[in-house]
């Protein structure tokens, strides 16, 4: 079992809750290192502002160690009913959001995250002799200076530091009409929403059940499948495959994947005006337009080996310039999309999990 000095996790969202989760499932300890004690904080505002209420992923769509018991079988022991079961067999089960949450309070309190989390920013990660050191920043008080302070070595560190901020195209910057989809907002009258997948469609939905009308402004059709990345990507088969890709395939592979989506369903099928600009006439613009994408915007991983926008990483998320047989350095979340396509959805923060819990295990 490793001590809790040598493990220690760069981030507090939901890919450090799934790695803290699946470390201490091993009972491995863990230090947390982070901007808020609730990892689920980022996920939950954005929820609420696009005014979720079921998740895209399915059962195992769940911060927990092991995939089964997911969700539904959960969900289905609680109130005695097989239907849940029955829907996750068929690939049709939804978690709503409350039960999501829910599940990751459950995990948040199981995986002794709260003992763990330490509220300290990482600035900068500096490999040393059989490790690597973190570096935080505290004011001087009294003066406008501030203190460099260290933590560590530790031997094995997992970067999980999330999206690096919401994204507002260029063009659309200080327009006082604009509001981002994932921030607190309410609808006008004519409300353009810039965008086509999920959150766009969730938008369109929103702003219709408001009596708006709506503008849907994107530049190409979104496609229609139930889950963020076809399904084979999730199989060990397909991502054998995506592993042999060379470079220059992998990368405009990836940049095939991010192209819009929403599920099918009568649900989503909404009528919305569709223009490529946004017209002078909406009182209100909604972006959305996701997250701010890729390494170089993120500070402690701009400095590593890249190809195109994401970082070079090994198949199990390690950095190899900076892993070996003595320490680990590696990614979970949106950034480590070079190991696995889905890094940003909870079945590869599990993924990573795993393979950076048999890194700790190294003797």
């Amino acid at each position: 079992m490793a001590d809790s000095h040598e493990v220690a996790i760069v981030g507090s969202g939901l890919a450090a809750l799934t790695a803290k989760a699946a470390l201490a499932d091993a009972e491995i300890d863990a230090v947390v290192f982070g901007d808020s004690p609730d990892p689920a904080t980022a996920w939950r505002v954005r929820a609420a502002a696009i005014r979720q209420t079921h998740m895209r992923s399915e059962s195992d769509g769940h911060c927990r160690p092991h995939t089964f018991p997911g969700l539904a079988a959960r969900r289905a022991w609680r109130e005695r009913d097989v239907w849940p079961l029955l829907l996750s067999v068929t690939d049709r089960y939804r978690p709503s959001v409350d039960e999501f949450l829910a599940d990751a309070d459950m995990v948040r309190k199981d995986s002794g995250w709260d003992a763990s989390f330490r509220r300290v920013r990482i600035a900068g990660i500096s490999p040393v002799p059989g490790g690597f050191r973190l570096e935080h920043r505290t004011p001087v008080p009294g003066t406008c200076q501030v203190c460099a302070r260290y933590e560590g070595p530790f031997r094995h560190v997992l970067v999980a530091t999330g999206h690096p901020g919401l994204n507002v195209p260029e063009e659309l910057r200080g327009d006082p009409r604009v509001v981002h989809a994932y921030e607190a907002h309410g609808y006008g009258e004519r409300v353009a929403v810039v965008g086509a997948g999920m959150a766009a469609a969730t938008e369109w939905r929103n702003a219709l059940a408001a009596g708006a009308d709506v503008i849907s402004v994107r530049r190409r059709e979104p496609l229609r499948r139930p889950l963020n990345l076809p399904r084979h990507l999730f199989t060990r088969r397909g991502l054998a495959a995506y592993h042999r890709l060379d470079p220059r395939t992998r990368v405009s592979f990836l940049r095939e994947l991010s192209a819009p989506s929403y599920p099918p369903g009568r649900e989503w099928d909404v009528r919305v005006h569709v223009t490529q600009q946004v017209p002078e006439e909406a009182d209100q613009v909604v972006c959305a337009t996701g997250f701010v994408r890729g390494a170089a915007n993120e500070p402690l991983l701009a400095s590593l080996p890249r190809h195109d926008e994401w970082v070079e990483l090994a198949p199990d998320a390690t950095v190899p310039s900076l892993t070996d047989e003595t320490r680990t350095l590696a990614v979970s979340g949106v950034h480590a999309q070079w190991a696995f396509p889905g890094a940003d959805t909870l079945a590869g923060m599990r993924y990573v999990a795993h393979r950076f819990v048999r890194r700790c295990r190294t003797p």
